[in-house]
C-alpha cells in the first residue's frame, strides 16, 4: 500500500467545496458523506471498522511518529469517519477499540525520564496518545517500547521480543490508559473550527 506523507486535496475525488479558501477537515468530511475520498484511504477505514485492535508499529522519529505514519492520520481519521463534534473522547466514534502504539527508540530510558535529557516520554506520547487515538475514541492501552534496540546485545533483543510474545497474549484483556471522559468538560467550548 502506497502512502502520500502528506495530505492534501488530491485525497478527494471530484470538486472540492471551496477551492478559494481549502479546509481540508470540512472537504473530506463532505467527500466521506458523499463517498469520493480515495480508494486507498476507504480501505484503511474498512480495516478500522473491523478491529478490534489496532497496533501502529513504528520507529520514534524526532521525538513522535514518522512523517508517513502522520500522513496516514491526516489522510485516513477524517472527520465524520473517525470523529465528530459530538462523538470524540470518550464519546468517541471508535470507543470500543483499543488501540497501541508500539515503537523504538534511538536513546536508552533514562533519557526519556522526567529528569532525563529527552524529557517526560508520557508527555512525548500525549499527542499521538491523547491527541489522535482518544480523540477519535480508542481505547488507548500502555505503549511498547524497545529502547534502544540497534545499541542492545543479541540477549537483550532476544528478552524484548519475548516480552512483547507475553504481552501480546493478554493484550485484549489490558485495561486502557484512563482519559478524562468528555463530560467532564464544558463542550460549548470545544469547536471544530471547520
Amino acid at each position: 500500500m502506497k502512502f502520500k506523507a502528506t495530505a492534501t486535496a488530491e485525497d478527494i475525488t471530484g470538486e472540492v467545496k471551496n477551492s478559494e479558501h481549502f479546509r481540508y477537515a470540512e472537504e473530506t468530511k463532505l467527500a466521506w458523506d458523499e463517498g469520493r475520498l480515495s480508494a486507498d484511504i476507504t480501505e484503511e477505514q474498512r480495516k478500522l471498522q473491523e478491529a478490534d485492535l489496532i497496533i501502529f508499529q513504528f520507529p520514534m522519529y524526532w521525538f513522535t511518529v514518522p512523517a508517513i505514519l502522520k500522513g496516514w492520520f491526516d489522510r485516513v481519521l477524517t472527520l465524520g469517519f473517525a470523529y465528530t463534534k459530538e462523538k470524540r473522547y470518550s464519546n468517541g466514534i471508535f470507543k470500543k477499540t483499543k488501540a497501541l502504539l508500539f515503537f523504538t527508540t534511538g536513546s536508552q530510558e533514562t533519557m526519556f525520564s522526567p529528569t532525563g535529557i529527552n524529557g517526560d516520554m508520557n508527555v512525548t506520547l500525549w499527542p499521538s496518545q491523547n491527541g489522535i487515538l482518544y480523540y477519535c475514541g480508542f481505547q488507548v492501552l500502555a505503549p511498547q517500547m524497545f529502547w534502544a534496540p540497534a545499541d542492545a546485545a543479541q540477549e537483550g533483543r532476544s528478552a524484548m521480543l519475548a516480552a512483547w510474545n507475553t504481552r501480546l497474549q493478554g493484550l485484549l484483556d489490558e485495561e486502557p490508559h484512563f482519559y478524562a471522559p468528555l463530560d467532564c468538560f464544558d463542550c460549548e467550548l470545544f469547536s471544530l473550527n471547520l
